[in-house]
């Protein structure tokens, strides 16, 4: 049976990710975490927060497609400097491959806004991501300005 993308999906997720107190909702292709190729959509609003983190022992690749919205995916080097931007709008730019062991982020820019996200499996919480102890971690008050300081930085704040 083909797995079916659709408007209507899309804004399924998005209204309920905006009800969400993390302001984003995950919609799971793969039907095990044991699945060695993670699929999903990831509905996400722009007031939330992805700490930023890297995939490494086990060591994985992160794709980020643009369905819907807009957003923006930076990479870091192991001080917290960054190193690379790409702003992904749906007309120009479509997606970003994040290479193993990448210090990573995602941030939301328009409200709405769906990613498609494939990552090397499998999938174990404890093991899954390497936060960046020079980032405030996902419930600290400092997220927003982190964030803001962020795009301020590649200019498009």
């Amino acid at each position: 049976m083909l797995v079916k993308i659709t408007k209507s999906l899309l804004n399924s997720l998005t209204e309920t990710a905006k009800t969400l107190p993390r302001k984003r909702k995950n919609y799971n292709f793969h039907r095990e975490n044991s699945d060695t190729l993670q699929r999903m959509l990831n509905a996400m609003e722009p007031d939330t927060y992805v700490q930023p983190h890297k995939h490494e022992n086990p060591d994985k690749r992160e794709v980020f497609l643009i369905l819907k919205g807009k957003a923006v995916v930076i990479s870091f080097n192991n001080y917290g400097d960054i190193d690379d931007w790409i702003l992904l709008n749906g007309q120009t730019n479509f997606a970003a491959e994040i290479p193993e062991k990448i210090w990573h982020t995602i941030i939301t820019l328009e409200r709405g806004t769906v990613v498609y996200e494939l990552k090397d499996g499998p999938y174990e919480p404890i093991d899954d991501k390497n936060f960046a102890p020079w980032a405030p971690s996902e419930n600290d008050p400092e997220c927003d300005n982190y964030n803001q300081e962020l795009l301020k930085q590649i200019g498009l704040a």
